[in-house]
């Protein structure tokens, strides 16, 4: 590469380079495990994240079920600790605003089958059973979605 001396270590620029792809292809254009390292980027400021993201995704399988796990179990995995937990919990809250800002206020639940599928949504990978109340207005549109009991119902 033009720039680059033959004895440059290969991980030399791979942040830019990785978020530099990211930008051009949007989120499509990185696999699961680079989309997991630029999230941990934030929680590790200067360590290589290739390892913990494939380690992570080993271990829970998919993004989604990696930031939907529960920290105590994140931090099963070596290299996870209260930093990169919180920051892993951070991307599962967004993702959690992000969808039911899609949904309230949008008559979206108009059938049996379209309920089920934001419950299985919202409660997606969780390990604790919740009871939880969706307040629908006339037109079946959700104004709110309220846990009242976590544990075992």
């Amino acid at each position: 590469m033009a720039g680059f001396d033959d004895a440059s270590p290969h991980f030399l620029g791979h942040r830019e380079r990785l978020k530099g792809r990211f930008r051009a292809g949007g989120p499509d254009a990185v696999p699961d495990y680079e989309l997991l390292e630029m999230v941990l980027y934030r929680a590790i400021r200067r360590a290589d994240t290739k390892l913990l993201a494939k380690q992570l995704l080993a271990r829970f399988g998919t993004f989604a079920e990696v930031i939907s796990a529960e920290p105590e179990r994140l931090m099963e995995v070596k290299g996870v600790g209260e930093a990169v937990a919180t920051e892993l919990k951070i991307i599962h809250a967004a993702a959690m605003r992000l969808m039911k800002g899609q949904v309230i206020n949008r008559p979206v639940l108009a059938s049996w089958n379209a309920i089920l599928d934001y419950v299985r949504a919202a409660m997606a990978f969780s390990g604790i059973e919740q009871f939880r109340v969706l307040f629908l207005d006339k037109k079946n549109q959700l104004i709110a979605d309220e846990v009242q009991q976590q544990g075992t119902v």
